[in-house]
C-alpha cells in the first residue's frame, strides 16, 4: 500500500511538514542533536528509575513525563526555534473538532488491528506456553488507563513523534503514500529511536518489537498533524497488553 509521491504538506504546514532548504544540507548536525537529546534524556530517566528502585519515594517518577515533554522544548529554546511550530501542543479542551478527529482516527486504527491482535495473542500464549484465558482483570483498571494515557503515552508521543519525527521530516522528504498519508524515512528513524530507547532505560530483549506499533503511532502523527491520536492508540496498546497478560495469568 505504499506509492512514491511528491511531498504533500498539510493544509496548515508547520516545521517538518515540508523540507526546510536551510536544514536539508545539515543531516549530520541534526542527527547529532537528536542523538544527544535522546541519550541525555533517557539516561536521566534511567537515573530516576534506579533511584525509585532503591527506595526513593515514588513521587520521583513524576520526573519521567516531565523530561520527555520539557527536554525537546528546552532544546527548541536553545535553538531559538518556536516549539509550537513542531505541533508539540495538546489541543485546548474547547477545540472539540481536533479531539473528535483524534478519537476517531485512533478508534479506526484500533478497530483495524483489534481482532488480529486478540487472535494472535491467544495463539501465542495457548499454543506456545499452554496459557488459557480467565475472567481476571487488572486491579484499579481506570487508574491504569489514566496512567498509560497521561504518564506514558502522551509524553512519549510528544518526544518521539512530536519532536523527533517532525525534526527528521525537515531533512527527509515524505515520499511514500501509505493509506492516503505521506510518510518518509523520518518516521522510520524516529521509530528506531523509540524502540531502542526503551532498552536504554531498562534492557529487555523484546523492545525491538515496539518499532512496529511505533509506525502506527507515526502514521497517526502524519495523518492528524498532532500527537493526540497516536497517544490514544499508544495507550490502548499498553493497556491491552496489561489486561491480556492478567487474563492469561502472566500477571
Amino acid at each position: 500500500m505504499t506509492t512514491p509521491v511528491d511531498e504533500l504538506p498539510l493544509s496548515e504546514p508547520g516545521l517538518g511538514d515540508r523540507l526546510n532548504p536551510a536544514e536539508s544540507g545539515h543531516q549530520r548536525r541534526i542527527f547529532i542533536e537528536l542523538t544527544a537529546l535522546w541519550i541525555v534524556t533517557l539516561l536521566l530517566i534511567r537515573l530516576v528509575v534506579v533511584l525509585h528502585d532503591n527506595g526513593v519515594h515514588e513521587v520521583v517518577l513524576a520526573a519521567v513525563p516531565l523530561l520527555f515533554i520539557y527536554a525537546p522544548v528546552a532544546l527548541c529554546q536553545w535553538r531559538k526555534a518556536d516549539s509550537y511550530a513542531y505541533r508539540l501542543f495538546i489541543p485546548a479542551l474547547r477545540d472539540r473538532a481536533t479531539w473528535r478527529r483524534s478519537f476517531r482516527d485512533a478508534g479506526l486504527v484500533t478497530a483495524a488491528i483489534l481482532v488480529p491482535w486478540l487472535v494472535g495473542y491467544h495463539l501465542y500464549q495457548s499454543v506456545l506456553f499452554g496459557h488459557g484465558p480467565s475472567l481476571r482483570l487488572p486491579p484499579e483498571l481506570p487508574l491504569l488507563i489514566a496512567y498509560q494515557v497521561f504518564f506514558v503515552a502522551i509524553p512519549e508521543e510528544f518526544f518521539y513523534r512530536g519532536y523527533f519525527q517532525t525534526r527528521l521530516n525537515e531533512i527527509f522528504a515524505r515520499k511514500w503514500l501509505i493509506f492516503g498519508v505521506p510518510m518518509g524515512w523520518g518516521s522510520v528513524i524516529a521509530g528506531l529511536y523509540f524502540a531502542f530507547g526503551h532498552s536504554v532505560v531498562e534492557l529487555q530483549w523484546w523492545h525491538f518489537a515496539t518499532f512496529f506499533p511505533g509506525m502506527a503511532f507515526a502514521w497517526l502523527r502524519e495523518r492528524t498533524g498532532g500527537v493526540v491520536a497516536g497517544a490514544l492508540f499508544h495507550a490502548f496498546c499498553n493497556v491491552s497488553v496489561v489486561v491480556l497478560d492478567t487474563v492469561y495469568g502472566l500477571r
